[in-house]
């Protein structure tokens, strides 16, 4: 008995992450505290503890400050009709300009990609899944099933540990690879571009590994 307790301790001890800090919201449900627009255009209202995108050209709102390691966690809605968004991690920011991995949001009912692993800007669908490969698409649909709330809200969870790259869609496990393509960056919220749709966001808080 006493062995299999020492054991079972054991391996919680060995789950749980002594090296995690607290948990640190990213939005204090009020302000854009902490975040800015690279973009010259690009709507963002604070609503009832709600940020709501609105523009009519793609663009993304980044955290002032970069991350390596870390856990995070968001809620998205996705407005009704045509709309795609994603959440921008370990990304990159120039003028007008964001690029890097994206956990994306996919509003089409039909292609269920949500929670596969997109580069923006670079490498686009190159891992989960990888675009055209019929093998790949399969298994990736077959790991998210029905995952997603196409008419509510969603929540969103990306681990970063070094070259472990995976995310969690409503506690689902939709993407679990390996990349090292980048180590750190900002993390970022889209607005896909549609003309008059408002997208919006709620509970981001993120959890530093060390």
């Amino acid at each position: 008995m006493k062995k299999h307790f020492l054991l079972a301790a054991l391996a919680l001890a060995v789950s749980i992450p002594a090296f995690a800090e607290e948990w640190v919201s990213l939005f204090d449900g009020k302000t854009m505290t902490g975040w800015k627009n690279p973009y010259e255009w690009g709507q963002i209202e604070v609503v009832d503890g709600e940020i709501h995108l609105t523009g009519e050209k793609k663009f993304f709102v980044v955290t002032e400050k970069t991350y390596g390691d870390f856990i995070f966690e968001g809620d998205i809605l996705l407005p009704e009709g045509t709309a795609n968004s994603g959440f921008m991690f370990r990304a990159h920011v120039e003028k007008n300009k964001v690029f890097g991995y994206q956990a994306e949001v996919d509003g089409d009912p039909k292609r269920k990609w949500s929670g596969g692993l997109y580069d923006e800007g670079r490498r686009m669908w190159f891992a989960s899944p990888i675009k055209g490969n019929k093998e790949s698409e399969a298994a990736f649909r077959a790991r998210a099933g029905d995952c997603f709330n196409r008419n509510g809200w969603n929540t969103y969870r990306i681990e970063c540990r070094g070259k472990s790259l995976k995310i969690f869609v409503n506690g689902v496990l939709t993407t679990d690879v390996e990349d090292d393509k980048d180590a750190s960056g900002v993390i970022a919220i889209q607005h896909h571009g549609e003309k008059g749709q408002t997208y919006k966001f709620r509970n981001l808080r993120i959890q530093e590994l060390k």
